[in-house]
Formats: structure tokens, C-alpha cells, sequence
């Protein structure tokens, strides 16, 4: 099977034995997923379509991992501070001399890992480029970084007491509150008083929407299909010392068939630079099954986004809460 993505086009080619290599943050690729080596991403989705085939992936929460892998491939996210943090943890995690390649677009700063990797002390040189991409290889050594250092925390003021947000590169609202989840949260206290029941928030991030839930009141159940995401929603919750269970969910893989009284979200529609409405159409269209009769489903998204009609097949009917021209808050009922 040929690659599918220019990044792995620019792999198919090289001349390297990438059995027991292990696939750091890779893309969706069948030429990856039916070849050889070990997922190693962040991303649920990805890992679940690996085991589907019958493949090893992991996440880097987890403690099995390989423990000597004959290489590492590191595919170069969009967020250049998670990059950053993918490249520390491998130091921290895997052996001194591993090599390790990195890959990405050119648009994407893939060239810009050359200074990187010159700040961490680690030699670097080209392999080869094409489709728009480049390849690098250098080897893993000690740093004297720790990955831990990439979270950070920052208070969120909401008009009334702040809280505390524990964020990581590449969480949604990464050090700063976006201007839709506010917009949100403007809305929430009439339209879901405090604690009317179990709560879903979907698509957690760094737990703003699940702390602001839990402190007045909510059962709170935030899932997300970033484990960084769901580890920040943790920390986020345990820093205001509030309750609270956050889940790694492909939407509502996890859930079990389970019912709220209420789901919110701030739903994303963005892989990467590619727009892309699937998961959105999956949260509205697969909404009711996870309502309770009269449960409610509020969500948040930009004015431009087509769902009317998803939210209007899925409910027959809706409203719209808030609207300040560049986000709409919508609620439809479950009847």
C-alpha cells in the first residue's frame, strides 16, 4: 500500500528498515497503519484505528512502551511548542543514542526543528526533501529540559472568582481564554442552573467549561480525544480542588451509552489546517441518545459554521442563546 500524505510519500522513499521504529504524533496513513513499527500519539482516534488493524499504539501517559525501539520517527505538529515538548520527552524517555528522524511541511515549521535541536545541544543533519517536506535525523541524548516544564498554569477571569487553568501546547485555548468559550460562559447560568444534574462537557481542552460546571454544583464528565487535553482537565479540576472525571473519548466512544441531563461544548473544527465538521456532525447528530427527556445540548461555535441544519435534523428545532456576530451559542432540547 502506498502512502497516502506528503510526509509519509517523503518516508516511503528513504532506504531505512523502519521495523521496531516507533511512529511519534503520525497522521492518518494506511501506509503507516498496515506497515511496521509502534504508534506512539496523544491523538485517540489515531490509536484506535491502529489497534483496529491488529496494530501497537500507545499513548505517552502510558507506561508500556517499547523500551528500546530501534528508532523513532517524529512528525512535526502544526503547535511549534508541542514539537518542542514531543522532543523533550523522548530525551527524557527513551535511550541516549536513539535516532530519531522528524518530519513535516514546510509550511508547517518543520525547518524551524534545526534550532531547536541546536538549543537542546543535538546534532542535526538533512536527509531529504520533497512533496513540500523535509526529513532531519539526529540522535536522542540527556537534556537538562524536563517535559514537565511545558505545562503551564494561568487564571482565567470570569467576572466573578477566577480559576485556574493548567495548560499544554496543543490543548484548544492553550494560555488563554477563547472568546467563544466566554461567550459561553455568559450564557450557561440562566440556561443551566446550578446543579440541575449530570453534565457532559465535550471536547474538555484545558477544562475550563468542567471546573466552571463542578464548582456550582454539576456532576461533571468531561472527555476528549486529546490526552492532552484530558490530563490538562485534570490537573485544571485538581487545582481548583474541585470533582470531576475527564475520559479520552472519540466524541462519545467512551460513554457506554450513558445519559445527561445537559452537554456542553465549544466542539472543534480544525485537524490541523484542514476544516473539518465530522466530529461537530457526530456531537449534534449523535446528541440525543446521550440526553435525558428535556436534556439539553449547549454548544458554542463560530457564526459561520453550517449547523442549523444538523442541530434542526438531529432535535427538530433549536434556539439561539447569544449571538455576538462572531460566535452563536445554540441550545436544542431533547423532547
Amino acid at each position: 500500500m502506498s502512502a497516502e500524505t506528503p510526509v509519509c510519500q517523503l518516508l516511503e522513499r528513504q532506504a531505512v528498515d523502519y521495523r521496531g521504529w516507533v511512529w511519534v504524533a503520525p497522521p492518518r496513513d494506511a501506509w503507516l497503519e498496515t506497515g511496521e513499527g509502534t504508534a506512539l500519539s496523544a491523538d485517540l482516534a489515531v490509536r484506535e484505528a491502529w489497534r483496529a488493524r491488529g496494530r501497537p499504539a500507545h499513548s505517552p501517559f502510558e507506561d508500556a512502551l517499547p523500551e528500546a525501539p530501534g528508532g523513532a520517527v517524529l512528525f512535526w505538529p502544526k503547535s511549534h511548542a508541542l514539537g518542542e515538548w514531543w522532543l523533550l520527552w523522548l530525551c527524557a524517555t527513551l535511550p541516549a543514542g536513539t535516532p530519531l528522524q522528524l518530519v513535516g511541511e514546510n509550511q508547517g515549521g518543520i525547518k524551524r526543528v534545526l534550532k531547536v535541536l541546536a538549543a537542546l545541544g543535538l546534532g542535526c543533519r538533512k536527509v531529504d526533501s520533497a512533496r513540500r517536506c523535509s526529513l532531519f535525523a539526529t540522535r536522542l541524548a540527556a537534556v537538562d529540559l524536563s517535559p514537565q516544564a511545558v505545562w503551564t498554569a494561568f487564571e482565567a477571569d470570569l467576572g466573578d472568582e477566577p480559576l485556574r487553568l493548567v495548560s499544554h501546547p496543543g490543548v484548544f485555548g492553550h494560555n488563554k481564554l477563547d472568546a467563544g468559550t466566554r461567550l459561553l460562559l455568559e450564557t450557561l447560568p440562566e440556561a443551566l442552573p446550578g446543579g440541575a444534574g449530570d453534565v457532559l462537557d465535550l471536547g474538555c481542552g484545558d477544562g475550563i467549561l468542567a471546573a466552571w460546571l463542578a464548582r456550582r454544583g454539576h456532576g461533571v464528565t468531561a472527555v476528549d480525544v486529546s490526552a492532552f487535553a484530558v490530563e490538562a482537565t485534570r490537573r485544571t479540576l485538581a487545582a481548583n480542588g474541585l470533582v470531576g472525571e475527564a475520559l479520552e473519548s472519540d466524541v462519545y466512544s467512551a460513554l457506554d451509552g450513558r445519559r445527561f441531563a445537559a452537554i456542553v461544548s465549544n466542539p472543534p473544527f480544525h485537524q490541523e489546517r484542514a476544516i473539518d465538521y465530522g466530529p461537530a456532525a457526530r456531537l449534534i447528530g449523535e446528541a440525543p441518545e446521550h440526553l435525558e427527556r428535556g436534556g439539553q445540548l449547549i454548544l458554542v461555535a463560530n457564526a459561520f459554521l453550517p449547523y442549523a441544519e444538523p442541530l434542526q435534523r438531529a432535535f427538530g428545532g433549536f434556539e439561539i442563546l447569544a449571538d455576538d456576530r462572531r460566535f452563536r451559542v445554540y441550545r436544542a432540547v431533547k423532547r
